[in-house]
């Protein structure tokens, strides 16, 4: 697989970053109260930087995604792509700004019309541009993406179930692809697939990447994948980013209690290694109504009692932003 190497793998670029998020929330009303899926996330991301975006399953990262694409509209917040506030833009507005922001699903099957040719499932998304083009433009422009991506001519007539996960996989990103995106969200792009495919796919992400000069939102729950492909890592639980750091920081010296048990987690191949295997206890915090106070006290052996009365913020602890009562910052608080 290949190593993240595009500018701003510390989060230091000088530069406007392409997207920034502030005070994202995204909550779902239910029969039990209000879910906090995604609650006051902030970050950012620099043109030509991937960032991984990790957790457990339902922790609020896909729908922190999706929320940035206004898939699912936000409950508050604001999503600034380019200094532009998207969540204030209109219908018509919004529709040629998802020209430049695009996402490959998770499920490449799923995600695509099982009774739609290759041919119209990238063709289709020209539509989003608002103009009208022939069959031979449409024909054309399909097969200079699907050799982009490595998928053979022969294949433009054949359907989603005609083909294996990796080949569908390629449709998911040809298809964001052909509208010249500037930044995609690719949420858990290589989990559906087998091993030796994933590494495919992610090398074939980053030579995208390099090629091109995208920006990736890349949504994970194996932090070993996000590793290859990430310039920094930011780790989520329950609906709050907890830390944010470079890749190799974040791997070396994690901060945060919650980072350091999901890195202890870890398989190490070599058996001459020795590593003790952090063990979360106590109950998962709710996300529907959650009491005060940092989500993960109940699960977290280093809790304090202001852990109870005072969700932690982020602050800066060299080169890592970490959100934890028990984690001194440079200012020494």
């Amino acid at each position: 697989m290949s190593s993240p190497n595009t500018p701003g793998a510390t989060g230091t670029a000088s530069a406007a970053p392409l997207l920034r998020v502030e005070h994202l929330k995204k909550y779902f009303k239910t029969n039990k109260g209000m879910l906090l899926a995604v609650d006051d996330v902030s970050f950012d991301i620099a043109r030509g930087e991937t960032l991984g975006l990790v957790g457990e399953s339902g922790c609020g990262k896909s729908t922190t995604g999706r929320a940035i694409l206004r898939l699912h509209e936000p409950t508050a917040g604001r999503v600034l792509f380019e200094g532009q506030d998207i969540c204030a833009l209109g219908r018509r507005d919004m529709k040629a700004m998802r020209q430049k922001m695009q996402i490959v699903f998770q499920d490449p099957y799923s995600s695509l019309n099982p009774r739609r040719d290759v041919k119209t499932l990238i063709g289709d998304s020209l539509e989003a541009t608002g103009r009208r083009f022939s069959k031979e433009e449409t024909e054309k422009m399909v097969l200079e993406v699907m050799d982009f991506v490595g998928l053979e001519k022969r294949l433009i007539n054949a359907y989603p179930h005609e083909l294996d996960g990796g080949r569908r996989q390629r449709i998911g990103i040809a298809r964001a692809l052909i509208l010249k995106p500037d930044f995609i969200v690719l949420d858990e792009p290589v989990s559906a697939l087998d091993v030796c495919v994933q590494a495919q796919i992610l090398n074939l992400l980053s030579s995208l990447q390099k090629e091109l000069g995208l920006t990736y939102l890349f949504i994970s729950h194996n932090l070993s994948v996000v590793k290859h492909i990430s310039n920094r890592i930011a780790v989520m639980y329950l609906g709050k980013i907890v830390e944010i750091s470079d890749y190799r920081t974040i791997f070396s010296e994690p901060k945060h209690p919650y980072t350091q048990a999901l890195l202890s987690a870890i398989p190490i191949p070599s058996v001459d290694q020795n590593r003790e295997r952090i063990i979360l206890e106590g109950d998962v915090t709710s996300p529907i109504n959650p009491p005060p106070g940092c989500r993960f006290r109940t699960r977290c052996r280093f809790a304090q009692p202001v852990c109870a009365e005072l969700c932690p913020e982020l602050k800066q602890c060299g080169a890592s932003m970490v959100a934890c009562h028990a984690v001194k910052g440079d200012d020494g608080k």
